[in-house]
């Protein structure tokens, strides 16, 4: 009798994956890095165990909002104080805190669970082009399906 297989926390190679967002539209870029921390792309996906990669995403602040989302959208928070709701909008956002507009995208597409907030962890985010990463060779992802899509 065949056995289905589960993958063990200990036996899993976590990989490195590089996104360069560069005119890539936020939400195709982010449920995709979703997938990949989550280790949904692997044959040996296990739901309760981390078998995801690691992601580096470079040049947020050159990521795509399509529509009027960069004006429109407002990005809301709570300080923890009273009357301290704060808001900003997606493109606001995105010119002062880049990664943590990238990073937002990628959190509402993870389990709400302790996995999924142990996976987040595994997400490196970057303002410019430059990234401290190097030396796990991340190797680059094809950006085209998460362009724009061109009138023809």
């Amino acid at each position: 009798m065949d056995k289905t297989y589960r993958a063990k926390p200990g036996e899993v190679l976590q990989s490195w994956h590089h996104f360069d967002a560069e005119g890539a539209v936020l939400g195709r870029m982010a449920s995709r890095i979703a997938l990949i921390l989550q280790g949904k792309h692997h044959a040996r996906y296990t739901p309760e165990t981390d078998t995801g990669d690691f992601v580096v995403v470079t040049n947020a602040t050159k990521v795509f909002l399509s529509g009027n989302k960069a004006d429109d959208r407002m990005q809301r928070w709570h300080t923890g104080y009273m009357g301290g709701l704060r808001e900003m909008s997606s493109g606001e956002m995105r010119e002062r805190h880049p990664e943590r507009l990238v990073m937002l995208a990628v959190r509402r597409m993870m389990p709400k669970t302790i996995l999924g907030r142990r996976m987040l962890k595994k997400l490196k985010v970057y303002p410019g082009a430059e990234h401290i990463h190097s030396a796990q060779q991340p190797v680059a992802v094809d950006m085209t399906p998460y362009l724009p899509k061109q009138d023809s």
